[in-house]
């Protein structure tokens, strides 16, 4: 597979040029992992025109120099991160003003590049490295894609443990344990196991809350593969589903179907909500409908495009995003159905094939 991060780099220092500033300090660790291929928990990288420099601690040691290779010059610290730059500054030349992403920063090592890294003007800056990884190359929608699977096998898996008098901790366990099993390296977030009323909250915590016959079951979890995440929702009925749990069911099927055939690279961001939207409004839910449609899914799995009806920036051809409209009744429960979809130069691509039938479980 061919390496893509010096081309990554060189389009980071491209953005370098059009931001006017002679180098970046890169604090986010999915967006060093995204350049570097670094995996580490502690980092800190500097990008210039001519240079790129990593920073990282003793525990890393091996590691950072496996995976990234001659990419980068590594330096281990040993005090921290920060000193480790400060002790870098005067040998990176050609640097007068330097970015920082002020999203990734606190406010106290803010203050520490004020006081202490007096050599460079600085310069806060926005997501130079996101929008690179929004368009995801072939080699990141295969690693998503693997993703996907992994957690549609883990769904499988747990499907037939389901029953009531389980608890959703006891759900949650067995679909964590699955996705172990099946490959998962983490979980990219904690599973939402949502049962009976506790299902109108979108993002429920699991509970001790015994699962009842005749509860509406939501299941929200993901996956991760090489770094890169899979995010899938499906609702069941735990023993015989009601004509009334079917047709809000049916509705929210339909929608998901609609917007993940329709969603389009080029499409703004409050026009592929309103796939959704419309439909559920003309049913007469949209008021149950509070969030917004998806969002972008990579190496975190909740990152740019978004998909919202306040959101008028257009979708860029590449992007990997979520489509997961809902319906929530307080007190009735809760239907939700995600996918994840790629979108390919020909269209939308679903990445996580798993049957949107409604499911009843013993």
């Amino acid at each position: 597979m061919t390496d893509r991060r010096p081309a990554r780099i060189a389009a980071l220092r491209e953005s370098l040029f059009t931001a006017h500033i002679d180098a970046l300090v890169i604090t986010s660790l999915p967006n060093i992992r995204y350049l570097t291929g670094f995996s580490g928990s502690s980092a800190l990288a500097v990008v210039s025109q001519r240079e790129l420099h990593l920073i990282t601690d003793f525990r890393y040691d091996t590691q950072v120099r496996e995976e990234v290779g001659a990419l980068a010059t590594v330096r281990i610290e040993a005090a921290s991160l920060w000193s480790g730059l400060w002790a870098l500054l005067p040998a990176v030349g050609g640097i007068e003003v330097a970015g920082f992403e002020s999203a990734h920063l606190l406010h106290r090592d803010f203050q520490r590049l004020l006081s202490e890294g007096t050599r460079w003007q600085w310069r806060p800056q926005l997501n130079l490295v996101e929008a690179l990884r929004e368009a995801k190359d072939a080699g990141e929608v295969a690693l998503i894609r693997r993703a996907g699977e992994i957690a549609i096998r883990a769904l499988k898996r747990t499907l037939p443990e389901i029953h009531a008098g389980l608890t959703e901790l006891n759900v949650a366990g067995i679909l964590e344990k699955a996705l172990r099993d099946e490959g998962s390296e983490e979980f990219p977030f904690s599973p939402i196991v949502a049962s009976g009323p506790r299902a109108a909250l979108p993002h429920a915590r699991p509970s001790a809350r015994p699962i009842e016959t005749g509860d509406l079951l939501l299941l929200d979890f993901g996956a991760q593969y090489g770094g890169y995440c899979s995010d899938i929702t499906r609702t069941v009925v735990v023993g015989s589903a009601t004509a009334e749990q079917r047709g809000i069911y049916e509705i929210v099927r339909a929608a998901n179907a609609l917007a993940a055939g329709s969603v389009r690279a080029g499409m703004k961001g409050q026009d592929a909500d309103g796939l959704a939207r419309r439909y559920i409004e003309e049913r007469g839910y949209g008021e149950a409908f509070g969030h917004s449609l998806g969002h972008g899914l990579g190496l975190e799995v909740h990152e740019a495009p978004r998909l919202a009806k306040t959101v008028e920036t257009a979708l860029g051809e590449g992007a990997v995003v979520t489509i997961e409209p809902g319906i929530y009744r307080p007190g009735w429960g809760g239907v939700r159905i995600e996918d994840d979809v790629f979108l390919s130069p020909d269209g939308p691509e679903i990445l996580t094939d798993f049957t949107r039938d409604l499911l009843e479980v013993a």
